[in-house]
């Protein structure tokens, strides 16, 4: 996707050629930085601080982790050090473990004298994998907004609830649930995204709304609390969401709050649909209620908020009393039976087991 007049992936290799340059998140929508990773620890730092987020850019973000350790240290001691310190940055996002597991089998098969070299090609490798997913996620959901759009009536654009930020800052390039919309705005559909905010940190408000704008996508951003008030209106076509982590029966572990989307939409007839790359289907857990680790992250992401102040300079500052303790859990599950579909690179599957075993027949 493109800021200002220039096509940016979210994560590339710098031009020295062994450093990794990323977009920090941390400062949009008001600042675009590009921040230089160097070492192990500065991705460990830049995934478990959200500088990077999104499942599956924290994979492939962990992989150019493991190419920088290789370029320091190619024994088989390295690769399970990188691993053991990168899977402990966030523990809800299976496309981390998965694509840890990817490079370090990968790598242990060579001679360490090859590894360096190879696991930056590696990386590489999964990062284009990853646009190529993503927009054949766009293509095959794409295909549920053509069919809205031709019910309606006099050009009405088809009205789409998003929640947290499943777009081109979570993925490579294109993003999940973003996708359909991207490809439905460049083939002349008219669409308009109602953009969740995303307490507690506003992934909706500062990265959904800062990636639509820069694409051109109508979109109105409102409070979390809104979207059940909207379905009850018929304001809202579909509902499309990203996620962290999906279960071989088809629940989905997402952003804290879908499960309430979900559930607001089942109880107005709203298609709720799940856009995820196959590496984000974890198909050792069958019950993501139960089986799934929720992140638990600090108590100041509650208690206080970023933002840009009247002055233009940007702050944080608190939004409880002080003293008040304040919970946050990241993540909820929404369980399959609350699900319409789910929008993959190979098509859109019942989420069942047998709806996604259809699909990846080699899971059997």
């Amino acid at each position: 996707m493109k800021v200002g007049e220039r096509h940016y992936h979210t994560i590339w290799l710098n031009e020295d050629g062994r450093s990794v340059d990323i977009i920090d998140q941390r400062w949009l929508p008001h600042e675009f930085r590009v921040v230089t990773l160097k070492s192990v620890d500065d991705v460990a730092v830049a995934i478990r601080d959200m500088w990077v987020r999104g499942a599956p850019l924290i994979g492939v973000t962990a992989a150019y982790g493991v190419a920088l350790a290789m370029a320091s240290d190619s024994s088989d001691a390295s690769l399970d050090t990188v691993w053991e310190t990168l899977h402990e940055t966030r523990p809800t996002a299976i496309n981390l473990r998965w694509a840890l597991d990817a490079m370090r089998e990968f790598l242990r098969k060579l001679p360490e004298g090859e590894r360096a070299d190879t696991a930056y090609r590696r990386a590489a490798e999964i990062a284009e994998e990853d646009v190529d997913l993503n927009r054949s996620i766009g293509m095959n959901g794409l295909a549920v907004i053509r069919e809205i759009a031709a019910r309606k009536k006099h050009g009405e654009p088809v009205n789409i609830l998003t929640h947290c930020n499943a777009g081109w800052l979570a993925t490579v390039d294109y993003g999940t649930a973003t996708a359909p919309i991207y490809l439905a705005t460049e083939e002349g559909i008219p669409v308009h995204v109602y953009v969740d905010e995303t307490r507690p940190r506003n992934q909706g408000a500062q990265l959904t709304a800062w990636e639509l704008n820069g694409h051109g996508v109508p979109h109105t951003l409102i409070v979390d609390n809104a979207g059940g008030h909207l379905m009850q209106h018929g304001d809202i076509d579909m509902v499309i969401v990203g996620t962290d982590r999906t279960t071989a029966n088809g629940d989905v572990c997402n952003k804290i709050g879908t499960y309430l989307k979900a559930l607001a939409a089942k109880d107005n007839n709203v298609p709720f649909y799940v856009a995820l790359p196959s590496p984000t289907i974890d198909w050792t857990v069958h019950d993501g209620v139960r089986e799934i680790p929720i992140e638990e992250r600090s108590a100041d992401e509650v208690t206080f908020v970023q933002g840009r102040g009247l002055d233009g300079s940007i702050a944080t500052v608190r939004v409880s009393p002080d003293g008040s303790p304040a919970a946050n859990p990241a993540f909820d599950v929404t369980p399959a039976r609350l699900i319409t579909g789910l929008i993959t690179e190979r098509g859109i599957a019942e989420a069942s087991p047998s709806g996604l075993k259809a699909l990846f027949p080699e899971r059997r």
